[in-house]
């Protein structure tokens, strides 16, 4: 993968700038996911699975996407995730014309629960931060059963009229990634197919895998806002201290490409993770990009200041798209996490 913000033109941007309102800019994403949807099962969009010999071209696919709209990959990095946990997990195959979303974020508050009956499983309660909360068909969802937490199939039934999932309006505020929809939803007894055991779908090897892949979505999302920079400084000319933030950002956006890159190597070597450095793998990778993210908005707000933020609406949405987009890290959790399996990798050796 490469790093470098310089090295092809701007793709086209989904709702930057154009759409009015949170709205607008929803519905004009969800367009472009529905597009993106169907061209993935056309084979004109090739997103190939993690492990399958090509997880560089999967992250490069995702990052790209990334570029182009981070709330449009958010919802299409959550379809092929979805795709991916699927394969691994025996689960039923996503069909053309299906737009899948993975729910699986366990916030505070009451969260899902499923229950055996003569009928079989059904789900219900209330679920945070399920993006693509009003155009995904169907979902992976992990919820509470008798025997432990445990992930679920489910059809969503949304724009059909049917009973059963229902976002709730007014639950997602967010200025930063507002049109990913990641609204809450509430289930009504619906009905659902258990994909995986109890615990399957955290101890799979994929669920660190997919965790790069969002990381490489963020690696996208920093390059987009890289760009305002790169035009700065050409517009600039010569001029030492918007060369000098040019610079740094493109030193750590070549490395964030770097070490996907070798990421991407490393699973396909071992995409079973029998040797069981995944996780480890995953937290220095996430940490790793995460932090560039970081840096990347420090250097390119300080080279080019309020202008840009201020007169300039796509770049705007980039950089509080990608601002909260990186808060999927867990910050200083994650990297005490990775220090303890330093510390006792650093006891084994």
């Amino acid at each position: 993968m490469q790093g470098t913000a310089r090295e092809r033109p701007p793709e086209p941007e989904t709702g930057a700038g154009r759409a009015t309102g949170a709205d607008g800019l929803r519905q004009e994403v969800e367009v472009s996911f529905t597009r993106c949807v169907d061209e993935i099962a056309a084979g004109e969009l090739d997103i190939p699975l993690p492990g399958s010999g090509r997880t560089t071209e999967r992250f490069l696919a995702l990052a790209q996407v990334a570029e182009q709209d981070l709330s449009l990959v958010r919802l299409v990095e959550g379809h092929v995730d979805a795709v991916a946990i699927l394969a691994e997990l025996d689960g039923p195959a996503a069909a053309p014309g299906e737009r899948w979303g993975v729910w699986a974020a366990e916030a505070p508050g009451e969260g899902l629960t499923a229950s055996l009956g003569d009928g079989g499983w059904v789900i219900n309660g209330r679920k945070r931060y399920c993006s693509g909360a009003h155009s995904c068909t169907h979902a992976l969802v992990t919820a509470r059963a008798g025997d432990g937490r445990r992930l679920f199939a489910v059809a969503t039934g949304l724009g059909s009229g049917a009973a059963g999932c229902r976002p709730v309006e007014g639950s997602w505020q967010a200025l930063g990634m507002a049109a990913s929809d990641s609204a809450d939803v509430v289930f009504t007894d619906v009905p659902a197919i258990p994909v995986g055991g109890v615990e399957g779908y955290v101890e799979r090897p994929g669920f660190q895998h997919g965790g790069i892949g969002v990381a490489a979505c963020w690696y996208g999302g920093a390059r987009a806002v890289a760009r305002t920079l790169v035009s700065t400084a050409a517009r600039r000319g010569a001029d030492p201290l918007t060369d000098a933030h040019l610079g740094a950002v493109d030193m750590r956006l070549h490395a964030a490409g770097a070490v996907l890159a070798q990421a991407a190597a490393e699973i396909d070597k071992d995409p079973a993770d029998t040797e069981g450095a995944g996780r480890m793998r995953s937290l220095r990778v996430r940490g790793f990009v995460e932090s560039v993210c970081a840096d990347v908005l420090t250097h390119v707000g300080r080279a080019t200041g309020a202008e840009p933020l201020c007169h300039n609406p796509a770049h705007t949405r980039r950089v509080t798209d990608l601002a909260v987009y990186i808060r999927q890290h867990h910050g200083e959790r994650n990297l005490a996490e990775l220090g303890r399996l330093a510390a006792e990798l650093g006891e084994e050796q």
